[in-house]
C-alpha cells in the first residue's frame, strides 16, 4: 500500500512546501493538496514548487473540476508540470463541491465530467481532440503519456461512472464498511464496461490523528464528518433517505445536519458539523494510537486498497505526520513483507 498526504493550500505557501518535502523524507508516495480556487490559493504553482524541491513525490489534487478552470487550461497545467518534472503528476476528478458552489455555480455532471477527462487526458497524451467544434492538439508535447485520473464518489451513478471511465477511485472516508461497498460497486461498473477491475487504483482518504485523546482528537476531526455529510445529503436528496441504492451506514447521520458553511469547509471547530455523532467520526477517520491506526491500515489492505492519504488538518499536523513516518507506515510495510 502507498502512502500519501492531502495538504491544505493556507498561506503562507511555503509551509505547504516544506510539509511535502518532509513527507518525501518520511516515507510518504503522494502529496495532495485542495483545489478551491477562492478558499485556499492556487495549488498548480504550489505543486511545482513541491516538484521542484522533491525526488520521488507524486503531487495532485484532491480533487479538480472541469468547471473552474476550461479543459485546455488543465491539460496544460498537468502537460507543462509533466514536461518539466516528469511523470510525478496525478489528477484527483470531481465534479466541483466547494469550488464551483463558493462561487454560485452548481457542480458539472457526471458525463460532462467524464467527457472532460476524455478530452483533458488526450490532450496530455499529445493527442488531437475535437473541442468546441474545432480539432486541437497541443503541439509543443513531444511524447504520449498516459496522465492518470481518478474520480472522487459516493453515490450509485458517481460509482459507476468511476468504474467505467477513470483509472481509479478515491473514496473520502476510512470506514472499511463503505469502502468495501463503494469499491464494489466500481469494480462491478468496470467489468460491465469490459475493463479489467483490478486495474483500477483504490485510494482511501481520511483524517488521521496519532494519540491517546480520543476525545480531543474526534473534536479536531469533526469537520470531516460535516464534508462528507454534505456530499450525502446530496445522495439523500437524489435517492431518498430511505433508498437501498445507498448503504444505511452512509446515509443515517446526516438526519440532524441543518447546513453546511463553506467558509469553515476543511477546517477544524467547523460549526456546521456539530450533528456529527462521535461514532461516525471514529468510523470515517482514523484515530488513538499507532496500533488502532495499524489495524484499520489492514482492513483497508485486506480490502484492496492501494493508497491510504491522510487528511492533515488539526492541531497536530507535523507530529502525525512523524508518526506515520517513523512508525505506522515501518511497521505496516514491516507487517505486509512477512
Amino acid at each position: 500500500m502507498d502512502f500519501g498526504v492531502v495538504l491544505q493550500t493556507n498561506p503562507p505557501a511555503r509551509d505547504v512546501i516544506n510539509r511535502a518535502v518532509a513527507a518525501e523524507g518520511l516515507g510518504f508516495d503522494y502529496v495532495w493538496t485542495f483545489d478551491s480556487h477562492v478558499l485556499w490559493q492556487e495549488p498548480f504553482v504550489i505543486f511545482s514548487q513541491i516538484l521542484d524541491r522533491t525526488e520521488r513525490l507524486i503531487v495532485g489534487p484532491m480533487v479538480t473540476n472541469p468547471g473552474t478552470r476550461d479543459w485546455t487550461v488543465l491539460a496544460s497545467l498537468f502537460a507543462t508540470l509533466k514536461d518539466m518534472y516528469g511523470p510525478r503528476l496525478v489528477c484527483g476528478m470531481g465534479r466541483g463541491d466547494s469550488a464551483l458552489r463558493y462561487i454560485g455555480r452548481t457542480p458539472t455532471t457526471l458525463e460532462t465530467t467524464a467527457t472532460a477527462t476524455r478530452v483533458i487526458k488526450d490532450l496530455v497524451a499529445g493527442r488531437t481532440v475535437t473541442y468546441n467544434d474545432k480539432e486541437l492538439t497541443i503541439p509543443w508535447i513531444s511524447e504520449e503519456w498516459d496522465l492518470p485520473v481518478w474520480m472522487a464518489a459516493y453515490g450509485p451513478k458517481a460509482l459507476a461512472s468511476t468504474g467505467t471511465h477513470y483509472d481509479g477511485y478515491i473514496l473520502q472516508l476510512g470506514d472499511p464498511q463503505i469502502v468495501e461497498w463503494t469499491v464494489g460497486v466500481v469494480r462491478e461498473a468496470a467489468a460491465a464496461a469490459g475493463r479489467d477491475p483490478d486495474s483500477l487504483t483504490i485510494c482511501v482518504a481520511a483524517p488521521a490523528y496519532v494519540g491517546d485523546d480520543l476525545a480531543h482528537q474526534r473534536d479536531q476531526v469533526r469537520w470531516f464528518g460535516g464534508m462528507v455529510g454534505n456530499h450525502v445529503a446530496d445522495l439523500v436528496n437524489r435517492y431518498g433517505a430511505t433508498s437501498t441504492a445507498v448503504p444505511q451506514a452512509l446515509t443515517d447521520y446526516i438526519k440532524a445536519r441543518e447546513g453546511y458553511d463553506y467558509d469553515h469547509h476543511g477546517k477544524a471547530g467547523n460549526p456546521s458539523t456539530d450533528f456529527v455523532p462521535d461514532e461516525i467520526i471514529e468510523r470515517f477517520c482514523l484515530l488513538g494510537p499507532v496500533e488502532s491506526h495499524l489495524e484499520r491500515l489492514r482492513e483497508l489492505a485486506d480490502l484492496g486498497v492501494d493508497q491510504f492519504a491522510i487528511y492533515l488538518m488539526h492541531d497536530q499536523m507535523d507530529e502525525t505526520l512523524s508518526a506515520y513516518g517513523t512508525q505506522v507506515i515501518p511497521a505496516f510495510k514491516a507487517a505486509t513483507r512477512t
